[in-house]
């Protein structure tokens, strides 16, 4: 029998449905506001923002040490984010991880996952901020943004960070709300910038406009993107879908097999997940002409996934197979919804970037103006003391003859004319400051407080001055964190679509310029078309292996170790004006080329109708017909032998000379009319004939009427690499006996006792040497004997190349 209610409860008759629709009502605005759409402004989610400040907040730079997850997902829940450490944690990892966000925030150490396997557990990985995390906070000291209250009311953080650059846009978001979700695709944060730029200078820019400058996202995976219909219309309206594809290449990867070479994969797609499908596709016998599927993926090759074609299956058709049943061809819908003034809405291209614009000037503007304030502090402060300095004895007197402080201030306030605030720092200050020595201090620091407080406020009083400071802090960031493009864009006949303008965020004309590629591997463009500075000729990385004389908005042809030719436009490289500095062509071969782990660039040619000529580690040689060059942007040139690998190519019309030189020095030049021009898909004839464990180090073409020297220099195999610099020898190739195609050619140096070989060669007029820094080295000044065993180096010698002209 139940008792009735004391007096002391109170029952209270509740509507179910309306409890409910409240209840849910409360819910779908905590996960819509508080955890899955992230703010317009920093592009970031709640517990996104409050991982990165809480450990700026813990002092974990790039330049301090790591700390444990566990103590950061600790601290953040603990102070911040009360929504579990499994949430934190799941955050965090995806902050540090490169192929997730096309800049990543966190340093990760330890197994942060990969696409295919989840992280280890926060007590077992460590994590610090990367420099591009404390751009995104910098400035939080100066009352840049607003604080609130934390969950409990205890703390403050921020309600959005000052994001020097724009987050949404270059890593883009994901996340499913209650009724609505998010899903944003990462660009490149130098193209990106460079739209914000224009923006800011033209704020009338059109969508055609913007796109000069971000023609497409730039996924983390690299890969292809296929079609920009959709591209286009997720900028208008805010949504839209496009399609990725894996980059691939067509190899001999045995004897006798054919085989697909994966190198990147479509956005957030494993390699596990590949070969699941394929394996799934071919027991079903949804894919024919597969054998086999090899993940040879690891740490210091990257990914290569290698699918052998059965013999007598097309592999283009087999691709075309792999592209309609496997997530080789992926699908991404954009849905462009993000928090904007507290209010989830879908936001267009020009939209994003407005609303990033107009918080950047917010930020700037507050930051000045708590610049002033404090400068104006300062100087009321440097004012009181400088008076004082004058007379300090009468300070002195006033200060011993007051009963205490207070009376010392009132003296001090009426003798001297202080306000109070400048009579108290009179009080606090030491004696030593008082000197003939402070005073000039002090009056430069006057001078110097009055100049930035007339510039403070001039920057404060000027719409244009406030743009301009945010484009040049753009810019910045641009410069230290940009990177060259890693997607290749295809429109709708898959020819390849350049953001001519992105990638360096300049309006550039298609005028004359040479790209320079040096012997170590560095790219640039130089808009010097004739003569090269005499800055140029001494400074480092003088020794080159190829220029092209071409346009801005022209293509060059790059020529890889693995037999691959790839267009690429000059617009995308790092360009100089005067002085060519080849530490920022680094980047560029890599991004700008599109280089595989363990993949070379070993040339660059124009993009002519003349026939190139191409020479392999195994003596082949093939003489490519230019007009058989298909339309694509990339494709394989040579077929090459399981093993075998570009060595050497040139252009190599009739009237050119092709030269080998071989590990065990033998040399062989022959007329370059003496090799029939082929296809791209052939896989070339016998060059040099080579003796057991020969292989060859150097292939050139060269004109017959060249005055061509032959360098050669000796390696030593009974030293480690690198201690002994060899001995060297500079002789004319026409010293050098020609000989038909297919044979063993003729010594080109005499090796002494303890040297196996040839350690470097070069074929070519002006023969330059370098260390592997760009280093100049010195070559023998006197000409040698065709079989001579030359004279030894003073220093390392690590690539050989031309001079710059």
């Amino acid at each position: 029998m139940s008792q009735p209610p004391s007096s002391s409860e109170r029952i209270d008759d509740v509507d179910v449905s309306h409890e409910m629709q409240g209840s849910f009502l409360e819910y779908a605005y905590s996960v819509i506001y508080s955890r899955a759409l992230p703010d317009a402004r920093d592009g970031l989610k709640p517990v996104q923002r409050r991982i990165i400040y809480q450990m700026a907040d813990m002092g974990l730079r790039p330049e301090k040490g790591y700390v444990k997850s566990a103590r950061v997902v600790g601290e953040v829940m603990g102070k911040l984010h009360p929504h579990g450490d499994s949430a934190i944690y799941d955050a965090l990892v995806r902050l540090a991880q490169p192929f997730s966000l096309r800049v990543p925030f966190i340093d990760g150490h330890g197994n942060f996952g990969s696409l295919d396997d989840g992280p280890a557990a926060s007590r077992y990985t460590e994590a610090k901020l990367r420099a591009e995390a404390i751009v995104m906070t910098d400035g939080l000291d100066e009352d840049v943004v607003d604080f609130v209250p934390n969950y409990d009311g205890q703390l403050l953080q921020p309600d959005v960070l000052p994001a020097a650059f724009p987050n949404l846009l270059v890593n883009g978001a994901a996340g499913i709300a209650v009724g609505m979700a998010t899903n944003m695709a990462p660009h490149n944060l130098v193209e990106v910038v460079a739209a914000a730029r224009h923006l800011l200078a033209h704020p009338e820019a059109t969508l055609d406009d913007l796109m000069a400058f971000i023609p497409g996202p730039d996924l983390p995976s690299g890969g292809i993107i296929v079609g920009l219909d959709g591209i286009r219309d997720a900028y208008a309206t805010g949504k839209g879908a496009f399609r990725t594809r894996a980059r691939s290449t067509i190899e001999q990867v045995s004897a006798r097999k054919t085989g697909i070479v994966v190198t990147e994969l479509p956005y957030l797609v494993g390699p596990e997940r590949i070969i699941e499908r394929i394996k799934d596709g071919v027991t079903k016998k949804k894919i024919t002409g597969i054998s086999n599927v090899v993940d040879l993926t690891d740490r210091k090759n990257g990914l290569r996934l290698v699918i052998e074609v059965k013999t007598g299956f097309s592999p283009e058709a087999v691709l075309d197979q792999l592209y309609r049943q496997t997530p080789l061809e992926d699908g991404f819908s954009i849905n462009n919804v993000a928090l904007v003034d507290g209010k989830p809405e879908t936001l267009g291209l020009i939209d994003m970037l407005r609303v990033y614009i107009e918080h950047r000037l917010r930020v700037v503007t507050r930051r000045s103006r708590f610049r002033l304030d404090r400068k104006t502090e300062r100087l009321h402060l440097v004012d009181g003391l400088i008076r004082a300095i004058v007379d300090i004895d009468a300070v002195i007197r006033v200060i011993r003859a007051s009963d205490d402080t207070a009376s010392a201030r009132a003296e001090l306030q009426s003798t001297f004319t202080l306000s109070e605030l400048q009579a108290d720092y009179i009080l606090e200050l030491r004696l030593r400051r008082l000197t003939k020595f402070s005073r000039i201090e002090l009056e430069s620091e006057r001078d110097s407080l009055v100049k930035d407080i007339a510039d403070l406020t001039a920057l404060l009083s000027s719409e244009d001055s406030l743009r301009t400071v945010v484009s040049n802090e753009l810019a910045d960031v641009a410069t230290n964190f940009g990177t060259l493009r890693r997607t290749t864009l295809l429109d709708g006949d898959d020819v390849p679509v350049v953001g001519a303008i992105a990638s360096q965020g300049l309006e550039l004309e298609d005028e004359p310029c040479s790209v320079i590629l040096t012997a170590t591997g560095k790219l640039l463009r130089t808009p010097i078309t004739t003569e090269f500075p005499p800055q140029v000729k001494r400074s480092k990385h003088d020794a080159v292996r190829a220029v092209v004389r071409t346009t801005t908005r022209g293509e060059v042809g790059a020529i890889t170790s693995r037999g691959r030719f790839i267009r690429f436009t000059p617009v995308a490289l790092p360009s100089s004006e005067s002085t060519i500095n080849f530490a920022t062509g680094s980047k560029a071969t890599d991004y700008v080329v599109g280089l595989a782990a363990g993949e070379r660039l070993i040339t660059i040619v124009p993009v002519s109708t003349l026939p190139l000529a191409l020479g392999t580690r195994r003596g082949t040689v093939k003489r490519v017909d230019a007009t058989s060059f298909p339309a694509r942007a990339e494709f394989s040139i040579i077929n090459l032998d399981d093993g075998d690998e570009v060595i050497g190519a040139d252009v190599a019309p009739d009237g050119h000379e092709l030269v080998f030189v071989s590990l065990d020095t033998q040399l062989l030049h022959f007329p370059a009319d003496r090799v029939r021009p082929q296809g791209v898909g052939a896989a070339g004839v016998a060059g040099i004939k080579l003796a057991d464990n020969d292989v060859v180090i150097a292939f050139v073409s060269v004109p017959s009427d060249s005055d061509a020297q032959v360098v050669t220099i000796t390696s030593a195999g009974a030293t480690l690499t690198g201690a002994d610099p060899g001995r060297a020898k500079v002789t004319p190739l026409a010293e050098f006996p020609g000989k038909g195609r297919a044979t063993g050619g003729v010594r080109s140096h005499a090796l002494v006792k303890g040297e196996v070989g040839l350690a470097l060669a070069y074929v070519g007029t002006d023969p330059r040497a370098c260390a592997q820094d760009g280093s100049a080295r010195e070559l023998p000044t006197e000409p040698g004997k065709r079989d001579g065993s030359g004279s030894p180096l003073s220093d390392v010698v690590a690539v050989l190349g031309t001079r710059l002209r």
